[in-house]
């Protein structure tokens, strides 16, 4: 795997693409999952924990789980992604930002979740390098993506 620095911002150039590379990591999304989604955050909505007024009442047929809660398992999913290169000799790296989400398709109850990712753009910053990564999160088996999320990275030197 080639190791890039964070700092040469022209190899990592090299790097922005507008095709998605190749799956990471399957996550499985369970019903006792999202409960505890529910619980953490206080969002009881029935669509999200009621199994049986779902199987009566909801589009789906099932219960889905909570956009934030898929939008919060994008380092597990992401994480397992091979991008053919790695950003190495940074100090630091944080979650800088969003430049967008949206949520585009429900995610059922014991769906299996995979992501892939593309590199969107690169920015020499008087605070480090900032990274623009968007990663499409699928239920597997499924031509639509249940997330598409844009976020920013920020890798700086180390001290």
């Amino acid at each position: 795997m080639e190791e890039i620095r964070f700092d040469d911002i022209e190899s990592l150039r090299k790097h922005v693409s507008d095709e998605y590379g190749p799956w990471g990591n399957e996550i499985t999304v369970t019903q006792e999952m999202i409960n505890e989604f529910a619980e953490l955050t206080g969002d009881h909505q029935w669509i999200h924990i009621d199994v049986e007024r779902c199987k009566k009442e909801s589009p789906f047929g099932t219960t889905i789980a909570h956009g934030f809660l898929t939008l919060a398992l994008l380092p597990t999913l992401s994480g397992g992604a091979r991008q053919g290169y790695r950003i190495v000799g940074a100090g630091n790296v944080t979650n800088y930002g969003a430049d967008g989400f949206r949520f585009l398709s429900p995610v059922p109850a014991g769906s299996t979740l995979h992501a892939r990712s593309r590199l969107k753009g690169v920015e020499a910053t008087p605070k480090g390098t900032r990274v623009a990564t968007e990663t499409a999160i699928h239920v597997v088996g499924s031509e639509r993506p249940a997330l598409v999320y844009e976020g920013i990275t920020l890798y700086q030197a180390p001290r």
